[in-house]
């Protein structure tokens, strides 16, 4: 079950969305199943006497009065606003269940406690089977105003207590920091146009991939409309910066042809303009040349980023951590732009379940995450894909995500916690993908016995307290393929054993091989670093200047075939 509580100052206007047909005539039967006084309020539903305005004079009557003690001016934000839905797969409640619902919604966040003769006025309104609206204006009777600190953190937690009491789905408890949750009316226009998903959530994904690509906040507004999204900025009156920015998704618009714009906040918090100004480098960094000497750079960059960012979650820096785990989440975005194969579509399902896991009420150090970040771009400018590496970087992310999950859950972010477990349940089944045949053939090339013979005795010294579950697992074989090609990069294989072995995922293994496999293969190649050393010529191989086109989301929208590149 769940609440979304907001406020605004339009009375009739919402009365008469609640009892009207909807924005795309899926409402039906509009009537109220509870209020403050039901002998008081007019239900233009069921009364063909009523009308919106008796209505709205009968719930603003107290607004009206303090509006008089104000000298005309009404009250802030008096209309409070709180849609209550099941969830899907839940069963339809009564109108009597309804208003159970909704009497203990209002008591919960203080618009109308049980018991107090001086509430607030209030209705609660079905227009269809999953869903009521409850709608308040925020004035009591004795003149003063609601006390209504965290309405929407009460009203999720006796939401909580319902779902419980009714035999509801259980749904995770949230901090109100989710992206909000799409309309009925946007739900029911995606199905008409056999989307599975709606524009607000298309364009939620596309602004969280590009904006985990680009450098710079002009390359952010660049890219969505090279993607086809109309962008709309609006300018400081003094100023004229930017202090605000919506989208409208390619063919959405309303019933009179217009594009149906949504600004950055209601796509998700994190995608308002001061958020992204907070992950995204100032100009004179944006601007400064990058170059990859090696085309390998990026994704052993991003591997050791990643590994780097276990430390952190391990750590009392609870800022710091946050701040990882959003760059994490443009981390996977940008890999899933950069990569190919069957396990691109798992690593898309990943980055856009781990949205969730991103960001909670704890607030992030951006900074304290810059080696991620950066790392994460140059892997979306990325110019081809080496096939260890991408591999050795998805049993990275695997292992961080798990971890996420863990850190979530250790500090009650429920929601959270469930987002991550989901991104690593995807991030498992596309490293499962890529990594089967990949050590099939690293098993067929490799070395001769006596070689095999000479890293065996490498393990045993090096790892002796695992040298007989890694030697005994059946990727050992593809291990010591592994081990002959470190070993030709300049490589000490028992040193290089020695030093991927303290890693955490070694003692916990399943497959101890498969671990010191991909550890190894994220190895630079000491050869090719002792050239670049010795030569004089620097910046020799720039970084492309055009990101990867970010990954589109799981369920795609309608579009031009032009802009379905990249897929």
């Amino acid at each position: 079950m769940v609440p979304d509580v907001s406020t605004g100052t339009d009375s009739r206007g919402l009365i008469a969305y609640l009892f009207g047909p909807g924005r795309r005539d899926e409402h039906t039967n509009p009537h109220i199943v509870a209020a403050w006084d039901m002998a008081g309020a007019p239900d233009p539903g069921r009364d063909p006497a009523a009308t919106y305005s008796q209505l709205a004079k009968r719930l603003d009557h107290h607004v009206d009065l303090r509006t008089r003690e104000l000298g005309g001016k009404k009250p802030p934000q008096h209309v409070w606003h709180c849609p209550v839905r099941t969830a899907p797969g839940d069963r339809y409640l009564t109108d009597t269940e309804w208003a159970e619902v909704a009497r203990r919604v209002v008591h919960a966040t203080g618009i109308a406690p049980a018991g107090d003769e001086k509430v607030c006025r209030w209705i609660a309104v079905r227009h269809a089977d999953d869903h009521i609206h409850i709608m308040a204006t925020t004035v009591r009777t004795d003149g003063r105003r609601p006390r209504t600190h965290q309405d929407g953190r009460r009203a999720q937690a006796e939401c909580r207590r319902i779902e419980a009491e009714f035999g509801l789905r259980r749904l995770k408890s949230g901090d109100l920091t989710a992206p909000r949750t799409p309309t009925g009316a946007e739900r029911a226009k995606a199905e008409r146009q056999g989307q599975t998903i709606t524009a607000r959530q298309w364009l939620r994904e596309r602004a969280y991939a590009v904006a985990a690509a680009v450098h710079a906040e002009a390359d952010y507004f660049t890219v969505l409309q090279s993607l086809g999204i109309k962008v709309k900025t609006r300018l400081g009156p003094e100023s004229g910066d930017v202090i605000g920015y919506s989208l409208a998704a390619p063919g959405d618009t309303n019933s009179v042809g217009e594009p149906v714009w949504y600004s950055g906040s209601k796509l998700a918090p994190d995608l308002s303009i001061n958020r992204l100004r907070e992950r995204l480098p100032d100009q004179e960094i944006a601007d400064r040349p990058r170059y990859a000497a090696d085309p390998a750079e990026p994704w052993q960059h991003t591997i050791s980023a990643i590994q780097a960012a276990h430390t952190v979650l391990d750590s009392d820096d609870g800022a710091a951590a946050q701040g990882h785990l959003a760059a994490f989440g443009d981390a996977l975005y940008n890999f899933a732009s950069s990569t190919s194969g069957p396990h691109r579509t798992e690593l898309r399902a990943a980055a856009s379940a781990f949205n969730r896991a991103r960001r909670s009420a704890m607030r992030a150090d951006h900074d304290a995450a810059t080696a991620l970040r950066q790392a994460g771009k140059e892997l979306a400018y990325a110019s081809n894909e080496p096939g260890g590496l991408a591999i050795a970087l998805l049993f990275a992310t695997l292992h961080l995500a798990r971890a996420a999950a863990k850190w979530h859950e250790q500090r009650g972010h429920e929601q959270q916690a469930a987002a991550a477990d989901e991104a690593f349940r995807h991030l498992q089944a596309g490293y499962q993908q890529a990594a089967a045949p990949a050590l099939v053939e690293l098993a067929h090339r490799a070395p001769r016995a006596a070689t095999a013979s000479r890293f065996e005795q490498d393990v045993r010294a090096a790892l002796p307290d695992h040298a007989d579950r890694i030697l005994t697992d059946p990727t050992w074989t593809a291990l010591t393929t592994t081990l002959a090609q470190a070993e030709t990069d300049g490589h000490n294989p028992r040193r290089l054993l020695a030093e991927v072995g303290t890693q955490r995922e070694l003692d916990s293994a399943e497959h101890p091989a498969e671990v010191l496999n991909w550890h190894i293969t994220a190895q630079p190649n000491r050869r090719t670093q002792a050239a670049r050393k010795r030569s004089t010529v620097s910046g020799t191989s720039s970084v492309s200047a055009t990101p990867n086109l970010p990954a589109t989301p799981v369920a795609d929208r309608s579009q031009p075939d032009s802009l379905r590149r990249g897929r």
